[in-house]
């Protein structure tokens, strides 16, 4: 049974996704993970994004789909083109972003990070609201976790390298630091439930 307690933003959309769980005891969350996500590739504002979090993905909908339906994962925020956001696991539970992966030595990203997963692609730049998004969610997130330090805010394929590739190489990592950096200290109020 999924229950909505534990961290979550307020003003944002929440549905709950079945796939993450409680972290192991004595993970600090201390790392930020960036994704991106479009379904099928290269396709925007379709829903199955969504409907792949909650396991509600039809592999009849696309060829694609087939491949990936049987997968089981999540991530705690997906921002959309128009900076929608909606948030589907608790900060303070681990979703299921990063599969196999390491920072500084230490396996399973899972464990000890928030997951953000921006829809797009390697193959198209983001959107300004997305930057604006992923910033406002960044503060937030540090405000909570205060040992998420700008160098530990990193892509998925940081800390799976030769396995992934995002956010990809139009992600502008310099614009949205830029960004992080002036909004220092302004991170808004969090919704603990």
């Amino acid at each position: 049974m999924i229950t909505r307690s534990g961290l979550w933003l307020p003003g944002l959309q929440q549905v709950l996704s079945p796939n993450a769980d409680e972290r192991p005891a004595g993970s600090e969350v201390d790392l930020l993970v960036i994704h991106n996500i479009s379904l099928p590739p290269g396709e925007f504002g379709s829903g199955y994004i969504q409907d792949l979090f909650l396991n509600r993905l039809n592999p009849e909908d696309h060829p694609y789909f087939r491949e990936i339906a049987h997968l089981e994962v999540s991530a705690h925020l997906l921002i959309e083109r128009d900076g929608t956001t909606t948030q589907f696991v608790a900060l303070d539970r681990r979703a299921w972003h990063a599969g196999p992966s390491s920072f500084c030595g230490r396996e399973r990203c899972n464990d000890f990070s928030i997951g953000i997963e921006l829809e797009g692609s390697d193959t198209s730049p983001f959107t300004a609201a997305q930057y604006q998004r992923l910033t406002s969610l960044s503060a937030q997130v540090r405000a909570l976790f205060p040992q998420i330090s700008t160098p530990r805010i990193v892509g998925h394929s940081d800390i799976a390298p030769g396995r992934k590739t995002d956010p990809g190489p139009h992600f502008d990592w310099d614009n949205f630091r830029a960004l992080l950096a002036a909004t220092a200290g302004n991170s808004g109020r969090i919704q603990r439930t």
